[in-house]
């Protein structure tokens, strides 16, 4: 079932939240401000709200500037900018200084389909990940953005939110808890190996699991929101119960979540893993949800590939 409201939209319903909340929180734009959600918030606090123009590092310079001076600021584009382009700016002006920015960034992974590789953002959790002090976040669904905007929006300190464009597969219902640095287990019985798997890959991993399930292959799912920093407990548990590890990611297998994984792995508990991903290519234009299955998320394909290796 896909879900009513887009990742974005979710967004911007915990941004107006939060407006209320924080009388201090600005939203900066870099000509993104309706398509990355700031609608409801543009509209009812329009003095805190700012289009600076397609200028991503003045956008990023910009909230540097006002998060010294105390305010909380929100800034969004779409995933390759708000990691290639601006990745000095948050490096040295946001997270340096452990400013209270949050990065929002849309069309993340495959989610640019059909505007192809200029906003395709495959590559950005890498680009972001040796970046000190930055918290990484890549929700699973609506329901999960909303959650987990809303807490990374209380929590003081630089964040990167890397969401969608579209509707994506629900997963979540309203129980949905998040804590930053922590996974979310949501099958725990198997141990013939353990998948991990954040973003629209979730949906997509249990439906592999539940196949799995059906040749007698029992597998636990747990969801890994948080990249950075990544639950290390979770990681070693299951490395320790489980013959194999898989990370599953709509994103470069290089630099992500497999990578994130396979450190804590290799210096913890040596443990097979197999990371399924976006090998290390350009992708095609096409719609979100091809893409997904000719790029190494098809349930099926996740399925054949743990059978492959157990």
């Amino acid at each position: 079932m896909m879900d009513e409201i887009t990742t974005r939209d979710a967004f911007g319903i915990a941004l107006e939240r939060a407006g209320k909340k924080f009388g201090n929180l600005i939203a900066i734009g870099a000509d993104t401000t309706k398509s990355m959600g700031f609608t409801r918030f543009m509209e009812k606090y329009p003095e805190r709200s700012l289009n600076i123009g397609i200028a991503e590092q003045n956008m990023a310079l910009a909230a540097a500037g006002a998060a010294a001076c105390g305010a909380k600021v929100v800034i969004a584009t779409y995933a390759t900018f708000a990691s290639m382009r601006i990745c000095e700016m948050v490096r040295t002006f946001i997270c340096y200084p452990k400013l209270d920015v949050k990065i929002i960034a849309g069309l993340g992974g495959l989610a640019g389909d059909i505007e192809g590789v200029t906003h395709q953002g495959i590559e950005d959790i890498g680009v972001l990940r040796s970046i000190a002090d930055l918290v990484i976040v890549v929700p699973a669904d609506a329901t999960a953005t909303e959650v987990i905007a809303e807490k990374l929006l209380d929590y003081t300190g630089p964040a990167y939110i890397r969401i969608g464009r579209g509707s994506v597969e629900k997963v979540f219902d309203e129980d949905y808890d998040f804590e930053i640095g922590k996974a979310n287990v949501i099958k725990s019985h198997g141990k013939a190996a353990a998948l991990f798997c954040n973003g629209v890959a979730v949906a997509r991993t249990i439906k592999a699991a539940d196949i799995l399930e059906e040749k007698g292959i029992s597998c636990r799912v747990i969801e890994m929101p948080c990249v950075k920093p990544i639950d290390k407990e979770s990681v070693i548990a299951a490395a320790n119960e489980c013959g194999l590890i898989v990370t599953v990611e709509e994103h470069n297998v290089i630099g992500g979540l497999g990578s994130a994984v396979c450190e804590v792995v290799c210096s913890e508990c040596p443990t097979k893993v197999v990371r399924i991903g976006i090998d290390d290519m350009y992708t095609e234009s096409a719609p979100h949800g091809d893409l997904l299955d000719k790029y190494n998320l098809a349930p099926l394909h996740i399925s054949e590939e743990v059978m492959a290796n157990l």
